[in-house]
């Protein structure tokens, strides 16, 4: 009894809310506090829907409350469609798409990408990339470090950057992050001999280049020793180089071919359009060291056709090249003052795209020198194939042996080291 008077104060205390009934469960049964005479009395539960909320209830979604300039209604967070009646209808994203945009929005701060799911990891580059996170001069280098440390080929195993070196000089940093890197084009760039993206092609981040294409880039002997000097000194940098086009150089020579001949695993070379005063004994010293054969035809492998950029940041290297043609691009009101400069005479220097025309007309005129390695021939005879024939090349096989194993011996006469030999050889 007291209990509902307490009950009943309470409800008359607060009279002007509009509670609605209120059920006590007790001993098992229902009940139901009357307002009027403040008492309990039993009741069975009706069957019609009882409305939580009154009509005028409302719920507002609020994000970053503590940002004043957010306090507009967000709508990223709905996906908005259309029902076949035209009537306007909308989803909330998943989870998973929401967070992705907010790592994506914030994508600098990742501390380490390392271990995680590579699968996760390219979707979240998309996410990024489509918000231009890595055109941003700083973030967005500092967040593409953190792609290609964890996955390096994945993010860019082929880059092509032929007619590019405004994108070069714009974006040297972000294209220096790339590691694994099997493929380079860098022809028309007239980088020269002391560019810093050629000192980094010696660094251990990029050996694992197979194909370097550096046709007409101002390069000459001095740019061939400092970019072969990690080979023939230490053997590392591009010791696993296979194709390599130093065409439409004219600054090249004889003794930078030789620096060449470090690279044993080349299997085709193209120096056309170099600076070579004796061909012919070039010709012969790259056959007999390196083991390539002149060609008489083009090869293929430098059409520049192979060479394409390919990864996950396909898209951020057009994205790179599309700010930097927006920067150079002529705005209205200079017009005028361009005019007025060619009236006295006066040229305003406008960066264009290199092209390599003249220069491959002159390499053209000077000849062809592109050297292959030849396929080893195979050991397997025709299945068609005479007894005679069969005999005379065992006994052509017997000869050849035989001149080795007497060549053999000879040379092994010849070495024969005498005592003051090996006692100078102790010295060392």
């Amino acid at each position: 009894q007291s209990w509902s008077r307490g009950m009943s104060y309470c409800l008359h205390s607060e009279s002007h809310l509009d509670t609605g009934p209120i059920y006590v469960r007790e001993n098992g049964k229902l009940h139901v506090v009357n307002q009027g005479a403040g008492g309990i009395q039993d009741v069975t539960p009706k069957t019609r829907p009882f409305r939580l909320f009154s009509r005028s209830f409302s719920v507002e979604l609020c994000m970053n409350r503590e940002d004043d300039r957010a306090r507009t209604q967000r709508t990223d967070h709905f996906i908005f469609t259309y029902t076949k009646e035209g009537n306007l209808r909308y989803s909330a994203k998943s989870l998973f798409s929401l967070v992705l945009g907010y790592i994506s929005d914030n994508v600098d701060h990742i501390d380490s990408l390392i271990g995680f799911p590579e699968q996760i990891a390219e979707k979240l580059f998309s996410a990024a990339e489509a918000r231009q996170k890595f055109t941003e001069p700083v973030t967005g280098l500092r967040a593409l470090q953190k792609f290609t440390e964890a996955y390096g080929s994945l993010v860019l195993c082929s880059l092509c950057l032929r007619n590019r070196y405004l994108v070069i000089s714009e974006k040297l940093e972000e294209i220096k992050s790339f590691r694994e890197l099997t493929c380079l084009d860098l022809s028309c760039c007239k980088l020269g001999d002391e560019h810093e993206l050629l000192e980094h092609l010696t660094k251990e981040a990029l050996s694992s280049v197979k194909q370097l294409l550096l046709k007409d880039n101002s390069l000459s002997d001095a740019g061939l020793r400092r970019m072969t000097a990690p080979v023939r000194v230490l053997k590392k940098g591009l010791e696993n180089l296979l194709v390599l086009d130093l065409s439409c150089n004219p600054k090249i020579t004889d003794v930078g071919i030789g620096y060449l001949l470090s690279f044993k695993k080349l299997n085709c070379l193209d120096i056309s359009g170099t600076g070579l005063k004796d061909v012919d004994a070039v010709i012969k010293r790259i056959q007999k060291q390196i083991g390539l054969v002149h060609s008489k035809v083009p090869l293929k492998e430098f059409d520049h056709s192979n060479c394409k950029t390919e990864g996950w940041a396909e898209q951020t290297v057009l994205q790179w090249e599309q700010a930097v043609m927006e920067a150079i691009k002529p705005q209205d009101n200079l017009r005028s003052r361009t005019a007025a400069l060619r009236f006295y005479g006066k040229t305003r220097r406008i960066e264009e795209v290199v092209t390599c025309t003249v220069v491959e007309a002159e390499t053209k005129a000077s000849g062809n020198l592109q050297f292959y390695k030849e396929k080893v021939p195979n050991c397997h005879l025709p299945l068609k194939k005479e007894v005679a024939g069969s005999h005379e090349l065992k006994n052509n096989r017997k000869r050849a042996l035989a001149e080795q194993e007497r060549e053999r011996t000879s040379k092994q006469k010849h070495l024969c080291l005498t005592v003051e030999d090996w006692d100078l050889l102790n010295t060392y």
